[in-house]
């Protein structure tokens, strides 16, 4: 039953349908040694009680996709990504199994994506609901996944994927309060973590989207596709592009551009993912912009001249910003 609308506040949370999510399953003996020679995060000491976040790149260390991925037996893995890069990804990873022992395919026919929220959601999981970011639990042949952390009005509001059976989420959706998509998307700008999506495939290094602070990167875990870049970007030189949470007066949408008023002539930035408020008054988005526009001027929506926008605080410290708090 659908109690709610698009922008209300999410006092007791609920479930929502991501059919903008698909899933992609890795079966066979030499699928997690394969992924792990392909994501920017360790999934050969992935365990059976542990999910991972991590970017696909390019050789440039460019994001062509962000996935959520972990072990649903032995010899296979899931991995929940943005439907509009879904085929795209399949089809480039596909092309480099060559000899390994891993077969891949696009699974989202059969396995459904729903985000749960709130303490409704939380009474429904159980005692058994994972309680830390990136844990994972079974369930009925279903995989329950913690997300990070999302703080809405001061309060913090537990968030979770689940991967599962279609026939299994029709009753997961009938039995919780509705959350509609707006609801969803609000909620995890609110964790920090943007997921790649086809407007913005190719266009951020993972820390640009401060992946590295939310378990998305794994510095220890050897090559992988870009690695080289995202290594040089982390320990070579100071990043001078992060990810920030922005609000507005009207809808922003990813791609859109970002403009600095002290340097009106060229993009200081790209949104990256964005939603409503749940107020109903106003908009929200994670943005990668440069540093340096942060600490003067204003900033502008697809214009010098455009809509304006504000800095809105992110649920976690950048770098920097610890940085300046310990100088002080």
């Amino acid at each position: 039953m659908d109690t709610s609308t698009p922008n209300s506040p999410l006092p007791s949370g609920g479930a929502c349908r991501l059919s903008d999510r698909g899933v992609i399953r890795a079966v066979g003996a030499d699928a997690a040694s394969f992924l792990h020679g392909q994501l920017s995060n360790d999934v050969s000491r992935l365990g059976s009680a542990q999910a991972r976040l991590g970017a696909y790149c390019s050789p440039q260390g460019r994001m062509l996709a962000s996935l959520v991925f972990a072990r649903s037996g032995p010899e296979e893995l899931w991995l929940s990504l943005s439907a509009d890069v879904l085929a795209p990804t399949l089809k480039r990873l596909s092309m480099f199994v060559l000899r390994a022992k891993a077969r891949l395919s696009d699974a989202s026919a059969e396995l459904a994506v729903v985000g749960l929220a709130g303490t409704s959601a939380a009474a429904w999981l159980g005692e058994g609901a994972p309680a830390t970011p990136w844990d994972k639990a079974d369930r009925d042949g279903a995989m329950v996944i913690r997300l990070q952390p999302a703080r809405l009005d001061g309060a913090e509001v537990p968030a979770w994927l689940w991967i599962g059976p279609v026939a299994q989420a029709e009753a997961l959706l009938a039995a919780l309060p509705a959350l509609q998509p707006a609801q969803w998307a609000r909620l995890e700008l609110a964790t920090g973590v943007a997921q790649v999506t086809a407007a913005t495939s190719g266009q951020f290094v993972p820390q640009m989207l401060n992946y590295e602070l939310v378990g998305g990167v794994d510095f220890r875990k050897g090559c992988y596709p870009g690695q080289e870049v995202v290594a040089r970007s982390q320990y070579l030189g100071k990043l001078k592009r992060r990810g920030f949470l922005l609000g507005a007066a009207v809808p922003m949408q990813p791609g859109q551009e970002i403009f600095w008023s002290e340097d009106a002539g060229q993009p200081a930035g790209v949104i990256a993912a964005a939603a409503p408020e749940l107020s109903g008054s106003g908009h929200a988005a994670l943005a990668e912009m440069k540093i340096a526009v942060t600490q003067s001027g204003t900033l502008h929506l697809g214009a010098a001249d455009g809509p304006p926008l504000a800095l809105l605080p992110l649920p976690y410290a950048l770098p920097h910003e610890s940085a300046a708090a310990t100088s002080a």
